[in-house]
């Protein structure tokens, strides 16, 4: 028999999904009997994208899933000790729930939103699929545990001191993933990042957007600049740039092929951001692209594909996040529902998931005299509004785009909010400068902003003592990413805002590969029983490069 090595076969992704839904066990329930009573083969229900848990809670939780064909999702969890066996007495709870239908309507995947969980509780979950006649598919395991309890511990009330060990959590935060035409490759162990912040043990992930790169190409070899041949997984979806539906969703299916991603999906509850590579390099909303590579050019057309696409295959919660394709304004302009969101993680915690794309102005040099959008009038008075009333400790805040960095889209436009211009804040600043001026005035303490997105690490820390704009309170950013992308910057800084580079740490030349991981970066933040905020920078092969530790104002 030729030997036939994994990388030809998933080259046709229907020959991948075909393999993925083959049966893996025959039983009673697989067969059916045809006209002449010879009984058919019917092939179980696979789930070939693993299973994820997402935008957790003291109380709830997303549970999702891909099914290989039409199927029933269906999810059994049940609380364990951290050593998996299940609790008995008073802490006692298992249940079952029956979700959606998956259908080719969905791509197949089916979400189940769990409510009314206990808090601070750790769940062995198991999820599979039923198909039309009843038959139980595959199953597949995994883990996750809700956020402490905000108002009580251990039915009283917090009346100061230290947090009991219990309450403790980590979490991890990183973005760029499959970028820059590198992506699986299992000579090296594939994905090795998701590895090294699986490793971790943190109790969820922040993915800071560009989860697919649904405008990068994905060749099975590459020369790399030293001679070396990285050599790629690759599937039919992934050869070209994603204009159709069907592209979109195939970029999302490929990472999924990945089974140090699928591990730490199936253990570690995600919080999903989107970006520019969802969709389109830098792109803003009503823009025309000017790419060769693309017989669609209208990108909210490209944009409301993508945008399904990454909603379909992303564990979140917020109702409002409900979208349906084909919604646009009176205008013609596409509308999809918010997605940004609070995620509250208990009396340490709660983090703010922005939307830094949707809502975002053309890019220009960045120098109007009048505000332009970053985020928008709605979620500027949601933010304020939101992180003013917070009373937990530590209010994070999830940004897809950095805030000081310069980032460039051609020679004189910008990307993010800076404008290359250190002086008083002009354009999209302005929109930043209201945010902060606005925490200042409300008295709010202890905000940290974490993003990625520029493809190298950095801890920055801003103070209007060295700053145009002085009326804000000092904060800390950290960057981290990319996690299986090509590595650039560092980048220089603006500085309207006061930022001071304590750290950074970028990849030996732009675009070189993820091979050695010495170039690819996840952060990691320990919140202490003390209240304090450990956050530490760490490469791909689990070496921390940096830490930092911030104790709270009261």
């Amino acid at each position: 028999m030729t030997d036939i090595s994994r990388r030809t076969i998933v080259k046709g992704s229907v020959l991948a999904a075909a393999l993925a839904a083959a049966p893996a066990a025959a039983n009673a329930s697989s067969f059916r009997a045809g006209r002449s009573g010879i009984p058919l083969v019917r092939n179980r229900l696979t789930l070939p994208s693993g299973i994820a848990t997402g935008d957790v809670t003291s109380d709830s939780a997303v549970l999702w899933s891909r099914a290989s064909a039409a199927g029933r999702m269906t999810a059994t969890f049940r609380a364990v000790d951290d050593g998996g066996t299940a609790l008995s007495g008073r802490g006692a709870f298992e249940r079952t729930l029956r979700g959606p239908r998956a259908t080719q309507a969905s791509d197949f995947t089916a979400k189940i939103h769990a409510s009314h969980l206990p808090a601070n509780t750790r769940f062995a979950l198991e999820i599979s699929f039923e198909d039309d006649g009843g038959a139980a598919g595959e199953t597949v395991k995994g883990t996750f545990r809700t956020a402490p309890d905000a108002g009580t511990f251990n039915g009283e009330g917090r009346t100061g001191g230290d947090l009991p060990r219990s309450y403790a959590q980590s979490f991890v935060w990183t973005g760029d993933t499959a970028g820059q035409g590198w992506g699986i490759n299992e000579e090296i162990g594939g994905m090795r990042g998701y590895r090294a912040m699986h490793n971790t043990r943190p109790d969820f992930f922040i993915h800071s957007g560009d989860t697919v790169y649904a405008d990068g190409p994905i060749a099975e070899t590459v020369v790399e600049k030293d001679g070396q041949v990285w050599r790629n997984l690759v599937t039919e979806e992934i050869s070209k740039v994603a204009e159709t539906l069907t592209e979109f969703r195939g970029r999302h299916r490929y990472n999924s092929l990945d089974a140090n991603m699928r591990a730490m999906f199936a253990d570690v509850p995600v919080i999903a951001q989107w970006d520019d590579h969802e969709t389109h390099n830098n792109w803003y909303p009503g823009q025309i692209i000017d790419d060769p590579r693309y017989t669609v050019r209208d990108v909210n057309t490209l944009a409301a594909r993508g945008r399904q696409a990454w909603q379909e295959n992303m564990p979140i919660a917020d109702s409002s996040a409900l979208w349906r394709p084909g919604t646009f304004d009176d205008g013609g302009h596409y509308q999809p529902a918010r997605i940004y969101r609070k995620i509250p993680r208990g009396p340490q915690l709660d983090v703010f998931c922005l939307d830094m794309r949707t809502f975002k102005s053309p890019n220009t040099d960045g120098k109007e005299a009048h505000a332009t959008s970053i985020l928008g009038q709605e979620q500027v008075d949601w933010l304020i509004r939101e992180v003013s009333k917070s009373k937990a400790t530590w209010k994070v805040i999830a940004a897809d785009l950095p805030l000081g960095i310069i980032v460039p889209d051609g020679p004189v436009n910008e990307e993010s909010v800076s404008n290359r211009d250190p002086g008083a804040p002009l354009g999209r600043e302005l929109e930043i400068a209201g945010v902060l001026s606005a925490f200042k005035r409300n008295r709010v303490k202890n905000v940290v902003w974490l993003t990625a997105d520029v493809h190298y690490c950095a801890a920055h820390h801003y103070s209007p003592e060295r700053a145009a704009f002085t009326d804000f309170d000092p904060f800390w950013e950290f960057v981290a990413g990319p996690i299986a992308a090509g590595s650039f910057g560092p980048n220089p800084m603006d500085g309207t805002f006061g930022p001071e580079v304590v750290f950074a740490k970028a990849g030996r030349f732009p675009g070189e590969s993820p091979r050695d991981g010495e170039n690819q970066f996840f952060g990691h933040v320990q919140l202490g029983e003390d209240d304090s905020f450990i956050a530490s920078l760490r490469n791909a092969n689990g070496a921390t490069l940096f830490s930092q530790v911030l104790t709270p104002e009261r």
